[in-house]
């Protein structure tokens, strides 16, 4: 395209510089460079030296927290424990090593039976009995045994419930009849011819 009015343009072009002019500067050498530690950090660094070969020094006395191997008396389980937590649990269950699951179902019995330790700790005891005999050896019947006294049980509440001489004491909200309204009524109507 021609410039306007017949005026010639100039291209303006820089002329580049050959390609060895600018090279890389040269590597510095690290001999002469140090690293530089503040004051305090050099007296800190003392410091923990200090410390640590004291510490090499002295001997810790060892703690034995040695494991004893303990069978819950109720459902058979069995489980390393420390000593002293094995006494704090015999103290809580009047002797007897049980574990964290059945000292959970022995407290829920206590809840029942009004805080006796020892009843909740046999009741629970004597179904872990009847379970490890029957219910490990036959889990189908166990099953259908445990759904039978479910059933008893829904069946005792419902039954007490529907039943009319449970009823004599409980006032319901309504209107009762005693006997039936019709022959008054009768009486009252005359047929006229």
């Amino acid at each position: 395209m021609a410039p306007p009015h017949g005026e010639a343009t100039t291209l303006v072009s820089f002329p580049r510089p050959p390609s060895d002019t600018f090279s890389r500067p040269p590597k510095l050498s690290k001999d002469g460079l140090k690293r530089t530690v503040s004051d305090f950090a050099f007296e800190l660094s003392k410091e923990i030296d200090r410390v640590e070969l004291e510490e090499s020094k002295a001997v810790l006395p060892v703690i034995s927290e040695a494991a004893e191997d303990a069978k819950c008396e109720c459902c058979g389980m069995s489980e390393e424990y420390t000593p002293e937590y094995i006494k704090n649990i015999r103290d809580k269950f009047l002797g007897k090593w049980i574990c964290g699951l059945c000292s959970e179902a022995v407290k829920e019995e206590m809840g029942k039976n009004g805080g006796q330790c020892k009843e909740a700790l046999e009741t629970h005891m004597s179904h872990c009995v009847r379970f490890n005999k029957f219910g490990r050896a036959y889990p189908v019947l166990c099953q259908a045994e445990a759904m039978r006294e479910i059933m008893k049980k829904s069946f005792r509440t419902r039954a007490k419930s529907l039943s009319p001489r449970d009823m004599k004491g409980v006032k319901k909200g309504g209107i009762t009849r005693s006997s039936s309204c019709m022959p008054s009524m009768m009486n009252s109507l005359t047929i006229k011819d």
